[in-house]
């Protein structure tokens, strides 16, 4: 293990702590406690994609001007992301309350991204090397480090709720993302230190005949599904299922499973070839998906075994698909911040994508979360967070398979 392999994966887990898990608890925070529609929620989710897809590219861009000033990007970075998650998670409900919400979450995530385009960025200093075993080694490290990150994020509303009997536990899930980012903060200023490589500015032809734009496009639509049901997973648990008192013991099997299954898919990826292994995980995936649409109400076991196997999957693809691309830009001689800005907006967009268009659609068909809700509405969550999700998976096989041979093996 190089030295700064764990300060890669402490500042990986702060980061994910304010990623999906934001994604997972604001429409129901601000549903159920700020009384906000699920129309207006999509908006305000899209709306922040609207500002990183101009946003995102610039960071990227940014980070690679000025590149000697590494070190105080990361700081504004951490400090922006601490100051929105308090902001987004003490937001009081009144007149404002849109408007606090969508200024907090616009703070948070962008300290996010750019904490994210360092993070990525800068693979081959932290690797030691921009070959692809070397980004597959670091790559176990940073996700399974994001992949506790998103475990803690995911299950702190629920420990904080237990601690204060129900009263306030999002105020100290925004309290606790703000000391993992502080923290992290100091330990990651070794990294921004690191040597790096003299390299070219991004230059989209190079990048393409290296099968960068294939990676891109493969790793938007594959992050589709996941996104479609992390926005759904608490209504399908508390709704569909009706386990609401499941829905945090259901997400620690998921990730448990991601981080656990991350170095077994890291390394068969060496072993054989990364292109052959993806399809895989993505056919799991699939398998999942199914099973979930067939659940009936109050399928506990099942659940939890389809969150196992899907969790599984989610391990191989963030690890494999990352290195992968940091491998790209090192063939390529590329500087990574602002290709991986356009990476990191390829995939929040996904989140925004989802937000949007589905909790408009399930309000659409007479989805009200908390509420009895018709046979109807159900079928329509059902559908949703299931069927949806596998379509856009089988797509996604489709891609990997077309991947260049000479490139991906």
């Amino acid at each position: 293990m190089r030295p700064q392999h764990w300060r890669v994966s402490l500042l990986s887990l702060a980061l994910a702590a304010a990623s999906i898990p934001i994604y997972l608890h604001v429409p129901t925070f601000a549903a159920t406690q700020l009384g906000l529609s699920l129309i207006q929620i999509g908006a305000i989710l899209l709306l922040i994609r609207i500002i990183d897809f101009v946003q995102d590219p610039v960071l990227g861009w940014m980070a690679d001007r000025w590149a000697g000033h590494t070190a105080k990007f990361g700081a504004l970075a951490l400090g922006l992301l601490a100051l929105g998650c308090v902001i987004v998670f003490s937001v009081p409900e009144n007149g404002h309350t849109a408007l606090l919400l969508t200024a907090g979450l616009v703070i948070a995530f962008t300290g996010y991204s750019l904490g994210m385009i360092l993070l990525y960025g800068q693979s081959a200093a932290f690797a030691g090397s921009g070959q692809t075993d070397a980004q597959l080694r670091l790559a176990v490290w940073r996700e399974s480090g994001i992949l506790v990150g998103v475990l803690i994020g995911a299950m702190a509303p629920t420990l904080f709720g237990v601690l204060t009997d129900g009263r306030d536990p999002y105020a100290g899930f925004g309290w606790l993302i703000a000391v993992l980012a502080l923290v992290a903060g100091v330990a990651a200023r070794p990294l921004w230190r690191l040597p790096r490589a003299p390299a070219e500015p991004l230059d989209w032809r190079s990048l393409m005949r290296v099968g960068g734009g294939w990676l891109l496009l493969l790793a938007f639509v594959n992050s589709l599904p996941v996104a479609v049901t992390s926005t759904l997973f608490l209504f399908f648990v508390e709704d569909r299922l009706a386990l609401p008192d499941l829905a945090g013991p259901f997400l620690i099997l998921f990730f448990l499973a991601a981080g656990l299954s991350a170095p077994l898919w890291s390394r068969l990826a060496q072993a054989l070839s990364p292109r052959r292994v993806l399809v895989l995980p993505m056919s799991l995936s699939i398998i999942s998906f199914v099973g979930a649409f067939a659940l009936p109400s109050g399928a506990a076991l099942a659940f939890g075994v389809i969150c196992v196997a899907s969790g599984a999957a989610l391990g191989a693809d963030m690890v494999i698909l990352a290195a992968l691309f940091s491998a790209a830009l090192a063939r390529a001689g590329m500087q990574a911040g602002q290709a991986f800005g356009i990476w990191n907006f390829s995939a929040k967009a996904t989140l925004a994508i989802a937000a949007g268009v589905m909790l408009p659609l399930l309000q659409h068909f007479g989805y009200t979360p908390a509420v009895a809700n018709a046979p109807s509405a159900l079928q329509a969550l059902n559908v949703s967070y299931a069927l949806v999700p596998c379509a856009l998976k089988l797509c996604a096989i489709g891609l990997v398979i077309c991947l260049p041979r000479r490139a991906f093996g």
